[in-house]
This record gives structure tokens, C-alpha cells and sequence, in this order.
């Protein structure tokens, strides 16, 4: 058994490998044609941040079992691809979650007082203090966009320094506010009342951008912006004006949307964020600590190590681990309760308070464990900033305090088999259902309304007035856009009133598709899903 890592890693990890009987070589700064060349003699790959493996990548690696990403982020690997090809992809999810914390609060700090350039100042020989009068944190307003693990650290750390914490995160459960004493608000609060913004969000289709023009114009003249989670979160343009137009007074990053190579080689690289004085950037340091850096190559080289040896992979982020004679049978169905999960998520954009799970008929008691597990999995990918996985998704969605209920029936009604999700929101309670049939998943209840259909990996998903025309409007709107309905199904309970209209489309509409289609007339609600599969090693 042989590993490649192509980044450098603390050597508890490497050792964990080795004592396994691992053989191990570290071939840092190696080109991606370099690491393709190779890389079909490995079972492993370990990396961090840097290298990008893309498609190419993983097709080369004929013999790869596991990826790991020495980290939190796996922005950089591209997970599908590895899914198709049977990769289990692992990460360290919580190696540096108090690292992040840390470094944002050091961020405050300097953007608060201008720690950096009165340092460069002095190192320059000019002393004058007057130049750097900062603003205290004492009785001001924090606000934090993302109340995840990390979030809540840096809240708890914000109000020992006396300040106001509020935080916007629609996925959130209230008590989990109440733990924490922080306010919960809405994002137009947010911006208007905060002092200081402090991002802890994923990037996510919907959080991309989230913070533009519009939102600058939203906020307090003086604001501070500090961004440790992820680039592209901030509309780095729209910032840059923002701050030279004197809404935002200071800002902080440790993550950019398009990052410099991080070794030291002459690069042409630019950012005009980097010509303001009063903007602060870091080689996104967020697990740049000697504790994070020992916690992720630990965490990282156990789960290879596992892998490796047969065993099950704790942090796997696209698969779980079963013997092979159960494959064939539970495949389809995790497939489907994942795909439920993400169906709810994308189309509602809701915290779901409670998530019931009834399973009918003769689905085996021993695969339910991992259906339920598969379909919060689904539903927290795109509501929380933590990587979630087939281990630890039932953790999370106690932790953000959903309430789960899992049920069995042998009462299958005219289907042998039946998963059926109850999502209650704090407005309303809506209902999923599916089952497996010529070894496929289908969604044969949406919303109330009777359907057949196979989750596919772009769905566009319709409610409107039951009217003519309907159909040829739509059909027309994502034609122009070129991209083709491969199949639609068309459903109503009460002729003339709602009806729903689920199409398979063989790529993902774009944004401004999605804006013309809802301002269309008769047409009440849209979604744009994007349903990624599972996929197991056979």
C-alpha cells in the first residue's frame, strides 16, 4: 500500500501511516502534470489546499482507494469525480476549528486598532501614534453571518469583550441562540445594525456573493468586514468601492475568490484590495496554528490508515462503508433519502425544527440507521458551514438542535418499499416521499402533490396556476439559455388552482434563467436543485 502526499503535513501523521506498515512518499512542489504522471501508483493521496484535484487528476489514479484533505475545505478536490470513480474522499473536520476562531479575533483586533500598519509604521521609523487611532470593541455590535462551530466560538469571545453579539443563520435552531446568549436576527438587521460582520458561512450557491452592493448600501458608515471562511462570499469589487466610498472604515481576509500560489515563486498576482491601507490580507492562515496543523495530519492519516486496511472511514465526505453483499440492495435507496434531504433544503431554504422519518414496508431495520443518516446528510450539505458526512450528519443535526424521528411500518400501502420525510418548519410541515423500484429511487410525493420521478443531478422544480401556456413559457425561458428539458412531469390536486412541474435538464440553469422565470406571470415559485449521487467502490 502506497501514499502520495504532495503537501507538507506534521510528521504525527506521517508516522501513523508508517507504524501501519504505510509506505509513504512526500513529493512536495510537484506540477499537476507531475502528479498525474505518478499518481496511478498510489492507493492514497494526501493533500492540503494547493493542489487541484480535478478530474484529470482522478482519472489518472487508477488505483486510488481514498483522498484526503488535510483540512476543512474541499474546494479543491473535485468530490464528484472522485464519487463516480469510487474514491472515498476524506477530510478533518474539526482539526482547526479553534484555530479559525482564533485568527479571526486576531483579525478584529488589528482591523479595530490598526495593529499591522502601525507595526510597518514603526518598522519604517516613523513613531507618530497619532496616525492610528482606533475604535474599542466595548459596547459595540458584532454581527456573525453563519452560527455554526465556529461561529459560536468567536461569539463567546466577542462578548467576554463586552460587545453586542447578534447572528443571522436561518438553520439554526433558536435554542441554540439562547445557549450561546446571542440575538437571533435576519440578515436586513444584520447588516444595518452591525459594527463589525464577521463571516463563518460555507460557499455555497447561495451564499455566493452574499454580500454586494446592495448589502453595502444596507449597512452602518464605519462598518468593519472580517471574511475567514471562504472567498467569494464578498464581492471583492463591490468591496473595494464600498470602503473607498467610506461605508466600510476597515476589512479583513484571510480567504480571497481567486487565491495566490502560496510558495514562494514570482507570481502574477493581483488583487487591488491589497493597494488600501486600510484593508488587511493573510495567506489564509485559518489553520496555520502548530495544534491545527498536528490535528488535521492525525485526523487525516487515521482515516487513510482505515481505508487502507478495510475499515470505515469516519470523516468520509461522498461515501459509506457496508459489506459487499448489502451494496446492491441499499445503494438505490441512499441515493434516494439523500437526495429527499437536499429536494427540501433547496427548494424551501427553511430550518426544519423536526425531521420525521417513516420507513413502510420491507426496507431492512439494519439499513435504516444509514438511510436517515443519509438524508440529513442531504439536508445539512447546504445549511451548515461544517463538512457533513454519512458519521457525523445525526451529531450535527442535534447540534442544531433538530429534532429527528425515525419510524418503522410494515405497511407499505401499493408500494413494497416507502421512505417518507416530514419536514415541520416554524410555518408549516411539508412532506416527501419515495421509493425504489426497478433498483431506481423515485419521488412519488412532492409537496402534496403525486409525482414519479428520478432525482437526477439538475432538477428544476415549478409551482404555478394551473392555466394554459404554462408548460411553453417555460420550456421557452430555459431554451433560450440552451439548455434542453430532457423530462418534465406535470402535477395539480384541484384543476385551476396550483400545480407543480418537475424537470430533468441536462445542466444548470443560471441565475438570471432562474430570476426570469419567477417574475413570469402565473408562475409562483422556482428552484434550481442540483442533486449530486452517491457512489460506492464495488
Amino acid at each position: 500500500m502506497k501514499v502520495l502526499v504532495t503537501e507538507r503535513i506534521a510528521k504525527e501523521g506521517i508516522e501513523i501511516l508508517k507504524n501501519e506498515g504505510i509506505e509513504v512518499d512526500e513529493k512536495i512542489g510537484l506540477s499537476h502534470e507531475e502528479i498525474c504522471n505518478i499518481i496511478g501508483g498510489y492507493d492514497a493521496l494526501i493533500v492540503r489546499s494547493a493542489t487541484k484535484v480535478n478530474e484529470e487528476m482522478i482519472k489518472c489514479g487508477k488505483n486510488l482507494k481514498v483522498i484526503a484533505r488535510a483540512g476543512v475545505g474541499i474546494d479543491n478536490v473535485d468530490v464528484e469525480a472522485a464519487t463516480k470513480q469510487g474514491i472515498i474522499v476524506v477530510n478533518a473536520p474539526d482539526g482547526n476549528i479553534m484555530a479559525a476562531a482564533e485568527l479571526t479575533l486576531g483579525l478584529i483586533f488589528s482591523i479595530f486598532r490598526y495593529i499591522p500598519q502601525a507595526y510597518m509604521s514603526c518598522k519604517q521609523g516613523d513613531f507618530r501614534r497619532n496616525k492610528f487611532k482606533g475604535v474599542e470593541l466595548y459596547e459595540k455590535t458584532a454581527g456573525i453571518i453563519g452560527f455554526g462551530k465556529i461561529g459560536a466560538l468567536v461569539a463567546e469571545r466577542l462578548k467576554a469583550c463586552g460587545m453586542r453579539v447578534i447572528a443571522y443563520d436561518p438553520y439554526v435552531s433558536d435554542e441554540k441562540f439562547k445557549k450561546y446568549g446571542v440575538e437571533k436576527v435576519d440578515f436586513e438587521t444584520l447588516l444595518k445594525e452591525s459594527d463589525l460582520i464577521t463571516i463563518h458561512t460555507p460557499k455555497t450557491p447561495e451564499t455566493y456573493n452574499l454580500i454586494s452592493e446592495k448589502e453595502f448600501k444596507k449597512m452602518k458608515k464605519g462598518v468593519r468586514i472580517v471574511n475567514c471562511a471562504r472567498g467569494g462570499v464578498i464581492n471583492e469589487k463591490d468591496l473595494y468601492n464600498a470602503i473607498k466610498e467610506g461605508i466600510v472604515a476597515a476589512a479583513a481576509l484571510d480567504v480571497l475568490e481567486k487565491e495566490p500560489n502560496f510558495e514562494l515563486e514570482k507570481q502574477d498576482y493581483y488583487n487591488p484590495l491589497l493597494e488600501l491601507d486600510n484593508v488587511v490580507i493573510t495567506p489564509h492562515l485559518g489553520a496555520s496554528t502548530q495544534e491545527a496543523q498536528v490535528n488535521v495530519a492525525v485526523s487525516v492519516a487515521k482515516e487513510v490508515a482505515a481505508v487502507l486496511k478495510g475499515g470505515i472511514a469516519k470523516n468520509a465526505v461522498n461515501l459509506p462503508a457496508f459489506e459487499k453483499e448489502k451494496l446492491d440492495e441499499i445503494l438505490p435507496y441512499l441515493e434516494l433519502a439523500e437526495a429527499m434531504g437536499k429536494i427540501f433544503i433547496q427548494a424551501e431554504r427553511a430550518f426544519a425544527k423536526k425531521i420525521e422519518i417513516i420507513y413502510s414496508g420491507q426496507i431492512d431495520e439494519k439499513m435504516t440507521t444509514w438511510l436517515t443518516r443519509a438524508l440529513l446528510k442531504g439536508y445539512l450539505e447546504f445549511s451548515v458551514q461544517d463538512t457533513v458526512n454519512y458519521v457525523n450528519s445525526q451529531v450535527l443535526a442535534q447540534e442544531q438542535g433538530i429534532e429527528v424521528i425515525e419510524s418503522k411500518t410494515h405497511e407499505g400501502g401499493k408500494f413494497k418499499n416507502m421512505i417518507t420525510a416530514r419536514f415541520t418548519t416554524d410555518e408549516k410541515v411539508l412532506e416527501l416521499a419515495g421509493t425504489v423500484y426497478n433498483n431506481e429511487g423515485r419521488i412519488i410525493d412532492f409537496f402534496g402533490y403525486k409525482v414519479d420521478f428520478k432525482p437526477e443531478k439538475y432538477m428544476l422544480l415549478i409551482q404555478n396556476i394551473d392555466k394554459p401556456g404554462m408548460i411553453g413559457k417555460i420550456g421557452t425561458i430555459v431554451g433560450e439559455y440552451g439548455i434542453n428539458i430532457a423530462t418534465m412531469q406535470v402535477s395539480r390536486n384541484k384543476k385551476g388552482e396550483k400545480a407543480v412541474m418537475v424537470c430533468e435538464i441536462d445542466g444548470a440553469l443560471p441565475d438570471e434563467a432562474v430570476e426570469k422565470l419567477k417574475n413570469t406571470d402565473g408562475i409562483l415559485r422556482v428552484t434550481m436543485a442540483k442533486l449530486q449521487k452517491v457512489a460506492i467502490k464495488k
